[in-house]
């Protein structure tokens, strides 16, 4: 395990900690999300929360002022702790490992879904309902979409990989008859 990862799942705990007690869970993965896509979204952004020339007063003033009515105090303060830290690279990581702290807890699991075309609202409870049957868990569903599936989906959850895609199911037939042959 990377040090950065046990850095995210440390602050990630906390967070969620924090928003268990003021019963703000799902609130606080969502201002969380906003802040790491904003900042996933601008390069300058990133360049600027990151340049050692630009003092940390100017850094946490743009984050209050971008993101101060919008994201909830908890949220900013540790945010801004990351950024104080030097570490305002790791909020990506700690999205995902807050996210996955959360579902733990909550009993939910995040299934990325990657299909050749946008599923339908029909097919991501179709979907839903058929994984929390096989994993025991409430199952929120991601979207994806790859055209070079073909066809079918594949289902990541957590480490295990459900592939019921076109591509896949050629590429084990191809390797099927290469061992036959």
């Amino acid at each position: 395990m990377s040090r950065g990862t046990v850095v995210a799942k440390r602050y990630a705990r906390a967070l969620f900690d924090l928003a268990r007690e003021q019963d703000a869970v799902a609130s606080t993965e969502s201002e969380l999300k906003l802040i790491a896509d904003a900042i996933e979204a601008n390069a300058d952004v990133r360049v600027f929360l990151s340049a050692p020339n630009i003092t940390l007063d100017k850094k946490i003033a743009l984050l209050r002022g971008t993101f101060g009515d919008k994201v909830s105090q908890i949220v900013l303060n540790t945010v801004s702790l990351l950024v104080e830290r030097g570490r305002e690279t790791e909020i990506p990581a700690v999205l995902d490992a807050y996210m996955s702290v959360a579902g733990g807890v909550l009993g939910r699991a995040d299934a990325l879904v990657t299909s050749a075309k946008p599923l339908t609202p029909e097919q991501t409870e179709e979907i839903a309902t058929r994984f929390k049957a096989v994993i025991g868990k409430n199952v929120r569903v991601i979207g994806e979409v790859d055209e070079s599936l073909i066809g079918g989906i594949t289902v990541r959850i957590g480490d295990t990989l459900y592939d019921g895609s076109l591509r896949g199911k050629l590429s084990r037939l191809s390797k099927e008859l290469q061992t036959s042959l």
